[in-house]
């Protein structure tokens, strides 16, 4: 399943900077980044993880909450004005153990992949959804 689009506003990062205190120069200064090898600013990683947590459809009669993100990837930057959706997919069901995991891949506009992470969740039972 593909989600709906998010598009990275310079707002986004400016505000993401300013509640995690994460001011790198690639995110943070246009100049610095003009010379850096993306040529200028850049999302950061954990932003563009944290709207892809949005995007997904965590539906809350079912998902108690999130227990591991894992392996996360980032293939390829995720410039302001890029808009991002999640292509997830089940990879393991819960059979039983409450614990659900999730393959989601974060694609751009251009259907390029720009971060990849597994995702787990522990879920309710079967019998107390119905």
């Amino acid at each position: 399943m593909i989600t709906r689009g998010r598009t990275i506003t310079e707002a986004d990062v400016v505000g993401f900077s300013a509640l995690t205190g994460d001011h790198h120069p690639q995110h943070s200064d246009a100049q610095w980044a003009a010379e850096s090898p993306f040529g200028e600013r850049v999302a950061h990683g954990m932003l563009v993880l944290s709207y892809a947590v949005g995007l997904a459809p965590i539906d809350p009669e079912r998902v108690v909450a999130l227990r591991r993100i894992e392996d996360a990837v980032f293939k390829r930057p995720v410039r302001i004005g890029d808009t991002i959706r999640v292509d997830a997919k089940l990879a393991r069901p819960d059979e039983g153990s409450g614990l659900e995991g999730w393959d989601w891949r974060v694609l751009n506009q251009n259907d390029e992949l720009v971060a990849r992470v597994k995702v787990q969740a522990v879920v309710r039972a079967e019998e107390l959804s119905a």
